[in-house]
Parts: C-alpha cells; sequence; structure tokens
C-alpha cells in the first residue's frame, strides 16, 4: 500500500460552521494492517470548537455510513456510530433555510463523545442540494485509498 495523506470522509461546512471527519490512515503501530482506520473529528462554529482523535473505524462502520447517506437522501435523521466504541454523529434534516436569498438545506450535526470526554457538540449548518451526492463521493474515495482486506 502506498503512502497517502489524510482525506475528508464526511465535510459539512457552510463557510460559518462544519463537522469534518477525516481519515489518516490504517491504524499505526499494528502489524500487519487490522482493517482500523485512524480518524479525527472536528467539529467548528464561532462559538464553540471540538476535536476528537484517536476514533477508529472499522469496515462496518463505512457500510452503516454508506445506509446513512441512503435515508439522508430521503430527508431522514440519521445516528451513525452510536455503538458507544467512538463519539457518536447523529445528522438532522432541517432545512429548506433561506440564507443570503439562497434556498438551501440545514442539517443539524450533533457529536457526542459519551465514552471519553462526556462532552457533546451541535451545529447547524446550511448546504446545497447535491450535499449528500458529495459525502458518498468522499465514502467511495476512502473506499478506494484504504481498501479492507488488503495489507
Amino acid at each position: 500500500m502506498t503512502e497517502r495523506g489524510p482525506v475528508d470522509l464526511i465535510r459539512l461546512a457552510d463557510g460559518e460552521n462544519s463537522m469534518v471527519v477525516r481519515v489518516a490512515g490504517p491504524t499505526t503501530g499494528v502489524l500487519p494492517w487490522d482493517g482500523c482506520l485512524d480518524v479525527d473529528i472536528v467539529v467548528a462554529s464561532e462559538f464553540a470548537k471540538g476535536h476528537l482523535t484517536e476514533v477508529c473505524l472499522l469496515p462496518e462502520d463505512l457500510d452503516d455510513w454508506a445506509e446513512a447517506l441512503e435515508l439522508l437522501a430521503v430527508g431522514r435523521p440519521v445516528r451513525w456510530m452510536d455503538d458507544g466504541r467512538n463519539p457518536e454523529i447523529r445528522i438532522t434534516p432541517k432545512g429548506p433555510y433561506i440564507s443570503r436569498g439562497e434556498v438551501l438545506n440545514a442539517i443539524e450535526v450533533v457529536v457526542r463523545d459519551a465514552a471519553v470526554s462526556l462532552t457533546s457538540v451541535c451545529v447547524s449548518v446550511r448546504l446545497p442540494d447535491d450535499w449528500v451526492d458529495a459525502q458518498r463521493l468522499r465514502l467511495a474515495q476512502v473506499r478506494a485509498a484504504w481498501p479492507f482486506g488488503q495489507g
């Protein structure tokens, strides 16, 4: 496997508020690679900023995210990584939202770290109509960069 830089699995941002799940790569120090991807989660707004490290994504987490995207595409809320192993991410559609004369979808994103910091952060993000398709593309890029089952 070639050396690769971080890839954003999820990027929900509107210039004011954002939530990013960035895949750094396979867990370091584990030989052979056991199928766990190291991830950072960053939530930012003018009011609050949060950064979680040492999050590990397994193949089923990527599968669950693909399923969550299907629900989001039809306007349904989702809870992702809600098994207690990682911080939970909840995304709830709240649109449409009118901003600067433009109609945008709005979502509420909650990142809840019940396992370690006992903290949660909630931001609303205004997004264009094709935001779910953009997240599907990101998922495909992560899967192409680090196909599970290959060392």
